[in-house]
Formats: C-alpha cells, sequence, structure tokens
C-alpha cells in the first residue's frame, strides 16, 4: 500500500508535493520522499548539461578563434604574436568586414547580393578615375562613388522586387556587368589618390589603422538595429517566410529592396575606404571580395544566435578566417592557401547553420523560425 501511496504522489506533482501543496506528501512517508529526491536530482544534474551545450553552440566559433590563436602563438611565437601582425590582421579586413555586414543584412531579409564585389570595384576605380585622372576634389568624388552603389541597390531592387527575378540571378548578373565595366573605365592600377582620402583611411589609433574602427561602428549599428528595434525583427520575419510576413501586415517588398540597397551601400563605402588604404585604384582588388563576405556571412550564422545571420557572427567569423589565413601563411602556405581557405569555411559554414537550425527547432519542441519571429514581431508592436 506504501508503495501504491508513492506512486499516486508521483502522479500528482512532480516534485511529489500534494495537490495545491510545496511540500513532500502529506503523510511524510518514505515512498514520497523518495520521490522527491529521484524527480528533483535529475532536473539538478541535467542543468549543467544544458548550459554547456548552450556555451558550445552560441559561442564555438569565438572559442575555437582563441584556440587558433594560442596554436600559432605556440608555434611561431615572434611572428604570429608581434603586434604588427595583429595590426596587420585588425587592419586588411575591415573593408571585407564592411562589405559583409551588408551580405548579411541582405541575407538576414532572404536575398543574395554576388554583386558586391562588382560595386566596391566599381566605387574603386571611379574614385581613382575621378580623383587622380580628373582632379576632382575628395568629398564630391566620394559622393560619386556611393551614389553608384545607391544606384546598383536600386537597379538590383527593382529587378529582383518588382521584375519578380531571383536576386541570385540579378545580382550575379549585375557584378559581372560592374567588373567588367571598371576594367572599361580603367584596367590598369591608378596611384596618387588624394592624401586626405588616404589620411582618413590609414592614419592610425593605436597602431591599428581608423577603417578598423568604421568597420566595428558600423558593425554595432547594424547589430542594434537588427537586435534590438522593430525594424529588424520585421527583417527576419521577411527573410522566415514572405507570404506570412506579408500577412502579417509587413511591407515585404519594401524591406527586401532595402537590405539590397543597404548592401550596395556597404560595398560603395568598402571601396571608397579601400583607395585610400591602398592609395591606389587597382581594377583587380574585388576579387577577393567575391567569396570572402559569404563565407564569413554563413560561417557567422553558426554563432551566438545558431542558425540566424547576425552581425556578432559575422565580425568574429571575419577574423577568424582572417587569422586562419594569416597563420598559415606565415607557416608557408602562402597564395593558394586563401581561396581554399575561404570556400572550405563557406562549406562548412552553410552546413552548421543549417545542422544548428534543425537542432533549434528540435529542442524548442519543433517551433519554426517562422512563429519565432512572429512572436517577437507582435511583442513590438504591441
Amino acid at each position: 500500500m506504501k508503495a501504491d501511496s508513492g506512486r499516486a504522489d508521483m502522479s500528482q506533482d512532480e516534485t511529489g508535493a500534494a495537490p495545491g501543496g510545496r511540500g513532500p506528501a502529506p503523510d511524510g512517508s518514505a515512498a514520497g520522499k523518495a520521490t522527491t529526491a529521484s524527480r528533483v536530482r535529475p532536473e539538478r544534474a541535467s542543468r549543467p548539461r544544458r548550459g554547456g551545450l548552450a556555451i558550445s553552440s552560441n559561442y564555438g566559433l569565438p572559442i575555437t578563434w582563441l584556440f587558433m590563436v594560442l596554436l600559432f602563438g605556440v608555434l611561431m611565437p615572434n611572428s604570429f604574436l608581434s603586434p604588427a601582425n595583429g595590426s596587420y590582421i585588425l587592419s586588411s579586413q575591415a573593408t571585407l568586414l564592411i562589405v559583409a555586414i551588408g551580405v548579411t543584412v541582405a541575407l538576414a531579409a532572404g536575398e543574395f547580393d554576388l554583386s558586391s564585389s562588382g560595386t566596391l570595384t566599381m566605387c574603386l576605380v571611379v574614385v581613382g578615375y575621378l580623383n587622380v585622372q580628373n582632379k576632382w576634389p575628395v568629398l564630391p568624388t566620394v559622393l560619386v562613388a556611393l551614389a553608384i552603389g545607391l544606384l546598383v541597390g536600386g537597379v538590383n531592387a527593382v529587378l529582383a522586387v518588382a521584375g519578380g527575378i531571383n536576386s541570385l540571378i540579378v545580382t550575379l548578373a549585375m557584378g559581372s556587368v560592374l567588373l567588367g565595366a571598371s576594367l572599361g573605365i580603367n584596367n590598369l592600377t591608378v596611384s596618387g589618390i588624394s592624401p586626405t582620402l588616404v589620411n582618413v583611411a590609414r592614419s592610425t589609433a593605436g597602431g591599428i589603422q581608423l577603417v578598423f574602427f568604421y568597420a566595428i561602428a558600423l558593425a554595432v549599428v547594424a547589430w542594434y538595429v537588427l537586435q534590438h528595434t522593430a525594424l529588424g525583427r520585421k527583417l527576419f520575419f521577411t527573410g522566415a517566410g514572405r507570404e506570412v510576413a506579408r500577412l502579417s501586415g509587413i511591407r515585404v517588398d519594401a524591406i527586401r529592396a532595402g537590405a539590397l540597397i543597404v548592401s550596395s551601400v556597404c560595398a560603395a563605402l568598402a571601396g571608397v575606404l579601400l583607395a585610400g588604404v591602398l592609395g591606389s585604384a587597382d581594377p583587380n582588388a574585388g576579387v577577393s571580395y567575391m567569396l570572402a563576405p559569404f563565407a564569413a556571412t554563413m560561417l557567422g550564422a553558426t554563432s551566438f544566435t545558431p542558425g540566424r545571420y547576425n552581425i556578432p557572427g559575422t565580425t568574429v567569423a571575419t577574423y577568424f578566417l582572417a587569422t586562419g589565413i594569416a597563420g598559415l601563411q606565415l607557416l608557408g602556405l602562402s597564395g593558394w592557401i586563401s581561396q581554399v581557405f575561404y570556400g572550405v569555411a563557406l562549406i562548412l559554414g552553410v552546413g552548421l547553420s543549417a545542422y544548428a537550425s534543425r537542432m533549434i527547432s528540435k529542442t524548442r519542441g519543433g517551433r519554426s523560425k517562422i512563429g519565432r519571429a512572429r512572436n517577437e514581431l507582435e511583442k513590438d508592436m504591441a
């Protein structure tokens, strides 16, 4: 009979408490106490495992980055851990981070922007053409370059959103047009960019070029907008499901068009700053920006908020990849390693991001990311 009583107590409450009560079974029986212990202890034991899983899932990329730095530091303490190498890694990847931020915004809205490298190249060449060859002042030159980025984004938006053409096709074609047009304007490297623009981009603070701080400032702004504003939640909601977002009253077409325009403007800004960093305009410089922004964005989607494109993940992934490439180059694997590294990172990023999305969906009871986005949006609109 006591065993039966214990089973009844288990059915009444997870903790062995009687209905409406907080303590153990009223009879104080051993069965009731055993039931309480058997219910409480497994829960307590499981908490660290859940916490460890969350840490490894959310912060696996920065942790791996730290181990990578330690590994290369042990192998090459004098060269890899030198301040000059650290400054080089942070400064040289700033323009790539700016492009990747724009790509992240576009992907979060469900759109591809494969024209970002072409936009960067076009704006870089235009800066050299106007500022060096035609002696234009810096400010009008920069404004024209940014206007080109705005125009490219607008054309992409019209064709992809209003025209109904897949953004992957539109931006791939646009990128090819821009790269060809850039070579048509000038197929040789032009040196002699205005010292004003060079100083704005290349001057240092703490040994690090100012372009790095511009990129970080842009990342902070983009992170805040995407994570802490209604606009950002509408963007993610649109990327998760256009029709559901449209039925919820979101201006889906405007969100998609805006994301493509932001991506192109970011690429144009990166082109202007790259001209200042290099002090010249090389029409072939944009080739290295074709794959790298997508590798950083996809890999970044595996961290912080796994399965969702996010700015902190993109930022960390950009410098994770740069650190790996720099370390391998110092080991003697120079020339070809960067393209191989970016390609592998892109494959891993896509695969791990898809896996993270499936795992999160399972652990949250199968609730889709569309449903999560809708709940967040409803809170904002309430």
